[in-house]
């Protein structure tokens, strides 16, 4: 007789064979699920450019304070700014120079801080809503499975309205996602969620893995996302959505970062082993020690 906790173990080497099998047939082709806006000011309407892009955590429109104050809105209460960088041209008088005195621009790197329109209260966008043909509905199971770990984890989930990015923070504990309209698919979503859930697992409240900030590209940072995308394909798998299509999916950014840390796709079934662990803690499976 199979007891509750082979299946699980039986499932979890199917997807993970599975997924194998993607990589063994070839790169396949992954693609963010979402739609995101750039990042704008909210009074000027111009989009942010340069690294003032990079320091912007999401996409839609920012405010300085006063520009809040001027649209009869405010910033909530203990909300964090970001920055943004720009030149300031000022004069500078040669007096040296034997044709008289000259003046002479040159470029002062200045700062400002900018609140996300999210953060204030009292101030509506002039966005249109995102995605507005897409109409996205919250599948039972998995947003059980969701809301359950998050209940159980406590760890914080917001939705960004207009966000470009999808995120875990470990020194904030919280997850950042876009609204759920902003996907192609409301599995896409899902995928996309169970992925960075994944990596709140890592959390040293959690199952404490070495969630230190490593570069992009690395391989540790490839390990931890080969970790999570087979979580979330292990998650999905368990919430019954459209298995297949999830896995091939998974597989295509897999493979990406079995490249960038440069090793063979035997490196699958070394994550897909840390993958279960992340994954019994979202499905708040208790894991049987004799098995």
């Amino acid at each position: 007789m199979r007891t509750k906790s082979t299946e699980k173990i039986n499932i979890y080497e199917i997807v993970t064979r599975k997924i194998i099998e993607q990589l063994e047939a070839g790169t396949v082709p992954w693609h963010k699920s979402w739609v995101g806006s750039e990042a704008i000011n909210f009074v000027t309407r111009k989009p942010y450019q340069g690294i003032n892009r990079l320091l912007l955590p999401f996409g839609g429109e920012w405010l300085t304070f006063k520009q809040a104050k001027d649209a009869d809105g405010h910033i909530r209460k203990g909300e964090k700014s970001s920055i943004i960088v720009f030149f300031k041209w000022v004069e500078k008088k040669d007096i040296d120079r034997q044709d008289g005195e000259e003046v002479e621009y040159i470029p002062y790197l200045q700062y400002s801080n900018v609140f996300h329109i999210s953060q204030c209260e009292g101030i509506e966008s002039k966005l249109e809503p995102m995605a507005a043909d897409i109409i996205n509905h919250p599948i039972e199971d998995a947003q059980r499975i969701l809301e359950s770990y998050i209940l159980r984890s406590a760890v914080k989930v917001r939705h960004i309205e207009g966000s470009n990015q999808a995120l875990y923070c470990p020194n904030k504990d919280s997850i950042t996602m876009p609204i759920m309209s902003q996907f192609n698919t409301s599995e896409s979503y899902y995928n996309v969620v169970f992925h960075e859930a994944a990596h709140s697992t890592g959390h040293k409240s959690r199952l404490n893995r070495d969630m230190s900030v490593a570069a992009y590209g690395s391989k540790n940072y490839g390990r931890e996302e080969l970790l999570a995308e087979i979580c979330a394909a292990f998650v999905m798998n368990a919430a019954g959505i459209d298995a297949e299509k999830s896995i091939e999916d998974s597989a295509g950014y897999i493979q990406s970062w079995l490249k960038a840390i440069r090793e063979d796709n035997r490196a699958i079934v070394v994550a897909s082993s840390k993958a279960q662990k992340a994954a019994d803690l979202i499905l708040g499976v208790e894991t049987d020690s004799a098995a």
